[in-house]
């Protein structure tokens, strides 16, 4: 990481004690003149050694002058030099040891002065702050004994094993004793965490650690009949552990280093066999060993990584990127309830719609008075791995005082990222009446530049057009540091401060000068983020990310500006064109980029990528693919042979024959649905004209949008409470030109899909249409098909669609839910009847053909879709 201090490095960080084996210092610089004038004496100072040596020589000259003025005896001078010898025998070598030592710790200053300035010793030579940590070392104390069985499974569990793999000799290699002793051996003497001259993200921490124990363990080679082990441990030195780098999420610090600065003292008392080792020649030998091999891992340079996140959890923690980008195409809606009302008439809405994922929140415009309103807005939403899997979609009418309740839809985006693209008109619910027509596309992040011609071609961008619209790639800024920012606002920014300020510092007398507190602001296009400030300082760390919706990257750039608020004026900026993004490796640049001042050079360290948006894969062909409730297919296609096959034995079923032409005729009103297909292209055509079935991301409420949005008239005989209705059709079988023909299915089929939705515990049906019915009258027959969860036979109950008129072949592609747990369901049973409806007097009308299905099945999660035979009673033929 470009601006880490490491453990090695002099200007930005702590400096390791010197080893033994390092080469010395070059000489430093030359003395300061203030040193020099210490060094030399001056013509004072000569004077007075002068008179000093003059002094000393008269005390000694003037004792014999005496001697011989009192004639003394020359005895007197044998005893003073006998007295003087005996003095500097006892007393003079100690004072010439102590000069000596004065004279090289004098040596041993200068040198050191000269060899390191003052600004780069580190801070322990100047303040010991080292701290002891007696909380530390009982808190070992307490878990000493739960450490010891840790080292004692660590041994037999993962060493023994590894040693006896890794040679066929030493297959009976075991550890007789591993005993790390009864009393605490380990203790931290002091530990010194450093907060001057490092990294701001990162922790620098040394511990002077002590291990003096009785540690026992013992090894047993039994096949050689070897015994040999360990009987005390001996080691002290400097530890330094290093924990960079630091995050903002858990678990806060991404690796730990740790390591020796010097050589540690080690001593090993032997036992067994290798008590040989303790001979005097071969002892040192064999500690030197040892100590190289702990040397060559655990000591400057050699250090112990220990990472506790990662890599890529560490890359996505430092730099995410969305996962995928929605594109929701909020369309129209139809058929709203009209809540505002005058003089107690019902009359129309003004609706808006919100759009809600996760903690994003988006309004549509508001539709005056209407019940029918188009939109025609493009949303977009980021998909983070964290995100909320659930988009709720709320229209409301807007009101002065409170806004009434339209209806909701809820969009199960997992779904929606199998299908890529999906639209479909959906049936509100929550009380609502009305469907809403949606487009939505679930589009990955690619670093492909060779794909956004096709993504600028998908969304109509030209590159003469305004950056506004749908995007067609995503770009994520990763604000890491910036550095050498100017401490002096009028000198190199005097157009950018502000009149005000600078008048108010000249009064003031204040100094202009001093450390700013910069932000970062970006802008793409219309769109503008702003960083965090950071006060006081001309080195700021943001990490921060930011994300931009781009529409043409290769017409629009990056314009990045650093501010000072607090002298309200720029320090630097940066304009980036994106098309740098699209010629660089992995469409990534992570550098410093200089920025465009007129004063030193600042430099901004910035992570950039850009994404282009794709579909992941091609919606395919519903006939090659497995049907599922988003899917978009035909309703007369038959079942993929891979699909389940049903929930009765596959014997009973019968192989679905080619369906006829569709005969089917559009029904009049506005209750019927727009079908859209993949492209979109099928607009306001009914399901019958373009002859293809919806498919239901979102669940639909248990009664189905209908005319003006009412049920059909119902039949007054019940094909379960009146037996006549079977009768009926019996006789009707029998009068068809085959006979009663029932290994042909005379009743004909009817298409479903059934799911159950763990998420919301509720049973999806899905009608899509039925073939080969049985014609009431010469025109065809008027069907619709109605559903019972049985033994629920109430009318809240019931399921019905709406009746297609004169065909033998309609097509409904209706959905119905029914709220039930997955134990219950087990024990239900779905009974789906084909019926005909005429009049209130109407004799047209009776049973077209049952189907009772047993829910209790294993894939009834997954779904399936099927076509099934119609019989009289519902049971499956034999």
């Amino acid at each position: 990481m470009e601006g880490t201090a490491g453990p090695g490095t002099r200007a930005n960080g702590p400096v390791p004690a010197p080893s033994g084996n390092q080469v010395p210092p070059p000489p430093g610089p030359p003395l300061a003149p203030e040193q020099l004038e210490e060094e030399q004496p001056s013509s004072l100072a000569d004077v007075s050694q002068m008179w000093i040596k003059f002094a000393k020589t008269f005390a000694i000259v003037f004792p014999i002058y005496i001697l011989g003025y009192f004639e003394f005896s020359f005895s007197w001078v044998l005893i003073g030099l006998a007295m003087l010898f005996y003095w500097r025998k006892n007393h003079g070598s100690k004072d010439y040891r102590i000069n000596r030592a004065l004279a090289f710790l004098d040596h041993k200053d200068t040198a050191a002065r000269q060899s390191l300035p003052a600004t780069e010793l580190p801070p322990w030579v100047h303040y010991p702050d080292v701290e002891r940590v007696e909380w530390l070392n009982k808190t070992v104390k307490q878990m000493w004994p739960f450490i010891c069985q840790f080292v004692d499974k660590l041994f037999r569990e993962t060493i023994e094993p590894a040693v006896k793999g890794a040679n066929p000799h030493l297959s009976s290699f075991c550890f007789t004793k591993v005993d790390m002793g009864d009393k605490q051996p380990l203790r931290v003497n002091g530990v010194k965490v450093y907060t001057e001259n490092v990294d701001k993200r990162q922790v620098i921490m040394d511990l002077q650690i002590s291990f003096v124990g009785n540690t026992e363990i013992d090894i047993d080679i039994k096949k050689f009949y070897c015994r040999a082990g360990i009987k005390s441990i001996q080691l002290h030195g400097m530890l330094r552990v290093v924990m960079e780098p630091l995050l903002g999420d858990m678990p806060l610090i991404g690796a730990l280093s740790v390591f020796f600065l010097k050589k540690p003292m080690l001593d090993i008392n032997w036992t067994g066999l290798t008590n040989m080792l303790d001979i005097p020649g071969v002892n040192g030998l064999c500690d030197g060993l040892i100590q190289d091999i702990i040397y060559s891992y655990l000591v400057l340079p050699n250090r112990l990584n220990i990472p506790l996140v990662g890599a890529t959890e560490l890359a996505r923690i430092r730099f995410p990127i969305p996962e995928a980008l929605v594109r929701i195409h909020f369309i129209e809606a139809q058929n709203l309830l009209g809540k505002d009302r005058f003089l107690g008439i019902k009359g129309k809405s003004d609706p808006y719609g919100l759009i809600r994922l996760g903690t994003k929140e988006i309004k549509s415009k508001t539709i005056k008075e209407t019940v029918n309103p188009r939109w025609n807005e493009v949303h977009e939403f980021l998909m983070y791995d964290n995100t909320a899997k659930m988009m709720e979609i709320e229209l409301f009418d807007e009101d002065p005082d409170e806004d009434d309740r339209l209806g909701n839809v809820m969009i199960d985006l997992a779904e929606l990222k199998k299908e890529q693209r999906v639209e479909e008109w959906f049936d509100l619910e929550d009380g609502g009446r009305g469907k809403l027509h949606l487009k939505m596309e679930w589009l990955c992040l690619l670093p492909s530049p060779e794909k956004l011609d096709q993504a600028l071609l998908q969304i109509g961008a030209k590159s003469s057009s305004a950056p506004d619209g749908p995007s067609s790639a995503v770009l994520v800024v990763f604000l890491d540091s910036a550095r050498n920012l100017s401490r002096n606002p009028l000198e190199f920014n005097q157009t950018g401060l502000r009149k005000a300020s600078i008048s108010k510092a000249i009064k003031s007398g204040k100094k202009v000068t001093s450390d700013p507190s910069p932000m970062v602001q970006f802008r793409v296009g219309h769109q503008s983020l702003d960083s965090k400030i950071k006060y006081k300082t001309t080195e700021p760390v943001w990490e921060e990310h930011f994300t931009f919706l781009i529409h043409n990257p290769k017409n629009q750039k990056l314009d990045v500006e650093v501010k000072d608020t607090k002298h309200e004026c720029s320090l630097g900026k940066l304009d980036l064109p994106l098309t740098r993004l699209l010629e660089a490796e992995d469409m990534t640049l992570s550098q410093r980029f200089p920025l465009k001042t007129i004063g030193p050079s600042c430099t901004l360290k910035m992570k950039m990528a850009l994404r282009v948006l794709s579909l992941e894969k091609i919606p395919t062909s519903p006939s090659t693919s497995t049907p599922s409730s988003v899917q978009v297919r035909k309703s007369s296609d038959p079942p993929s042979p891979q699909r389940p096959a049903c929930l009765r034995p596959p014997s009973q079923t019968s192989p679905a024959p080619p369906p006829p032409p569709s005969r089917t005729c559009p029904t009049g009103g506005t209750n019927r649905s727009p079908q859209a297909g993949v492209g979109g292209g099928a607009g306001g055509q009914s399901l019958a004209e373009t002859g293809k079935s919806k498919s239901y991301l979102a669940i639909s409420g248990s009664q189905q949008f209908l005319n003006g949005g009412k049920e059909p008239t119902p039949s007054i005989a019940s094909d379960i409470s009146n037996p006549y209705s079977a009768q009926e059709l019996h006789q009707r079988l029998q009068q068809l030109p085959n006979g009663s023909g029932s290994s042909n299915s005379p009743l004909g089929s009817i298409q479903l899909t059934i799911r159950y939705s763990t998420q919301r515990n509720r049973l999806i049906v899905v009608v899509h249409a039925c073939r080969n019915l049985i014609a009431f009258t010469d025109h065809g027959s008027n069907p619709y098909a109605r559903l019972y969860l049985l033994p629920d036979k109430r009318r809240s109950g019931r399921r019905k669609t709406h009746t297609h008129k004169k065909t033998q072949n309609p097509k409904f592609d209706e959905s119905f839910d029914f709220s039930v747990t997955l134990i219950e369901l087990r024990s239900r049973n779905l009974d789906v009847a084909v019926k005909n409806s005429g009049g209130l007097l109407s004799r047209h009308k009776g049973l077209l053909g049952k189907v009772l299905l047993d829910l209790n099945h294993e894939d009834i999660t997954k779904g399936w879709t099927q076509w099934y035979d119609l019989t009289v009673e519902g049971k499956p033929r034999p």
